[in-house]
């Protein structure tokens, strides 16, 4: 769908292109019209003023044709940049959406094959398709010098023809695979690379290495048996040109023995000849690069033209903060089983809810559902009555401060991460710093706000990436704060800091889910839920689930008795 529409869109273009590739194909035929006149009439007349005359009107076709090549090319680079600018966002967003509910994730994919189809669109390669349609204009006028002259090069470009199908057939499924191939080892790659500090401290290079290299050699064996097939097709294809070349001039030489056409008609017809069969051979050297095209837009169009769930497009009021999930079910990306069954809890605006259970029992896939990261296979979770996942996404984000388990900083500015990339004005960013209690931090660093973070700039400590994300979490005063283990790298300081603006957000109003795995935060909380296996265990107020976990009466119980009643 997305294919078709972005075809219909650049369909003008295109035909303009092939419109003015009818015409610089009809200016071709200058030099040999321009070669035919000279041998027979120019030098039969020994005239000047004619040779003059003709030198004149085929500089200024030339011209013409000058024009007409670089309009057609800019237009064809122009189409490639639409292209881009176009389709560049979807397939970024499909790359993010990929990466939350996809079992593989497509990565930066996308957005390579969309280089690749713009490359070829702004290459000389593609040139060949829009010439190749006009072969027969050159045959018809080589069979209109000499029919004998006509049939043998339209067998020569049969035959050319032929051998540029076969080089279809015997190299389409190698490249393919190899393309495939080559693609989920570069995915792999960058999952590695993501893991070099482990890869370094435990001597693993050598081994990753070897695994890589192994899978790497199945893409080099594809890949040079396609370029071999295509080698030797290709050397075919030139021996068969000029095979053909020289049996147009030794027919076209005999022919004029025998006075049945000129010298100038030998001449023009072997120029014709070789401008019909040129987009042929061309294309045949060039088809790896065309194959490629295809299949990276073959690709891009399945990416976009996937059936994903729909998202509602209505802007909702600024949300208080309510929290219901109804009997909700989640099945995570890849797997069978749910992660969560049937869990259920209300929670009223501002208020603060804790989350516990062993490893596995579904917290972090809960706050993933809350979020609207991961859908419900069956019920809902829903924000002031509104279901989560289909509440618009831009709209929805902006009353959402989220911190993941695995935190990641963006490339750019420290103010530009707590702003979440956007325009932000600075007193918004520095009160959300201040929150998170990382505004002294920031000063301390080289150039405060404006420091760079990732490639050029800093790598924070882990320490520092959670609270600059609690930071992130808290920029632009949400009204839902879903925090998993937010103090899982913080030091004594750092947890104080995460308490101070829990109780700001307390006091605030603000509805906020955490999820715990060092109890201290629990302290900080007005009810708790505990998880195991995927199901909701217990579910109440903070003194009454306490007093369950440790057999204690509710008002003697504290986060130092969960801390040793409570699930590994």
């Amino acid at each position: 769908m997305i294919g078709k529409r972005t075809y219909r869109a650049c369909r003008s273009a295109i035909l303009v292109v092939a419109f003015f590739s009818l015409f610089v194909n009809v200016l071709m035929l200058v030099i040999p019209l321009y070669m035919l006149q000279v041998y027979d009439r120019v030098l039969a007349s020994r005239s000047e003023e004619t040779l003059a005359m003709l030198t004149v009107a085929a500089l200024g076709a030339l011209v013409v044709l000058g024009v007409l090549e670089g309009v057609r090319s800019r237009i064809l680079v122009r189409v490639g940049a639409w292209l881009e600018r176009a389709l560049a966002p979807e397939l970024l967003g499909q790359a993010v959406r990929s990466a939350l509910s996809a079992v593989r994730a497509t990565g930066a994919q996308g957005l390579r094959d969309l280089a690749a189809v713009r490359g070829f669109l702004g290459g000389a390669g593609i040139f060949h398709l829009f010439d190749a349609p006009w072969v027969p204009l050159y045959l018809g006028v080589i069979y209109l010098l000499h029919p004998l002259l006509g049939t043998t090069a339209l067998i020569g470009g049969l035959v050319l023809f032929a051998v540029a199908g076969l080089n279809e057939w015997i190299t389409r499924r190698p490249l393919g695979s190899a393309g495939k191939l080559s693609n989920e080892l570069y995915r792999r790659a960058e999952a590695r690379m993501r893991n070099a500090e482990v890869i370094e401290a435990m001597g693993m290079l050598p081994a990753v290495t070897a695994d890589w290299q192994r899978e790497n050699e199945q893409v080099i064996r594809l890949q040079s048996a396609a370029s071999d097939r295509a080698g030797t097709l290709a050397a075919l294809t030139r021996f068969l040109r000029l095979g053909v070349q020289v049996g147009i001039l030794g027919l076209g030489a005999l022919l004029a023995i025998h006075q049945e056409i000129t010298a100038g008609a030998m001449i023009a017809a072997s120029i014709l000849l070789a401008r019909a069969l040129a987009p042929v051979e061309q294309a045949i050297g060039t088809w790896r690069g065309f194959v490629n095209a295809r299949a990276a837009w073959d690709r891009i169009r399945q990416s976009l033209d996937a059936a994903t769930l729909e998202r509602g497009s209505t802007t909702l009021p600024v949300p208080t903060g309510i929290i219901d999930v109804e009997n909700a079910t989640v099945v995570a990306p890849g797997r069978e089983a749910p992660v969560l069954r049937n869990v259920s809890f209300h929670l009223e605006a501002g208020e603060t809810l804790g989350v516990i259970g062993p490893s596995a029992a579904g917290k972090t896939s809960l706050a993933r559902l809350l979020v609207g990261i991961w859908p419900a296979q069956s019920g809902k979770a829903r924000l002031d009555g509104a279901d989560v996942f289909t509440w618009q996404r831009e709209d929805l984000g902006r009353h959402i401060g989220y911190l993941p388990q695995d935190v990641e900083l963006f490339d750019g500015t420290v103010k530009q991460n707590i702003a979440r990339m956007g325009e932000a004005r600075d007193e918004d960013v520095i009160m959300a710093a201040r929150l998170a209690g990382v505004h002294e931090i920031i000063l301390g660093l080289p150039l405060g706000y404006d420091t760079l973070i990732g490639e050029g700039g800093i790598k924070p400590s882990g320490g520092q990436r959670q609270r600059l994300a609690l930071a992130r979490a808290f920029y632009g005063r949400p009204r839902l704060l879903v925090l998993d283990e937010p103090n899982a790298n913080l030091d004594s300081d750092g947890e104080e800091a995460l308490m101070r603006a829990l109780a700001q957000a307390r006091q605030s109003r603000v509805t906020t889910v955490i999820i715990a795995h060092r109890m201290r935060v629990l302290a900080a909380t007005d009810r708790i839920l505990l998880l195991r296996d995927g199901r909701a265990e217990l579910f109440g107020e903070r003194e009454a689930v306490l007093a369950r976990l440790t057999g204690k009466p509710a008002a003697a119980t504290t986060v130092a008795h969960l801390r040793k009643a409570s699930p590994p």
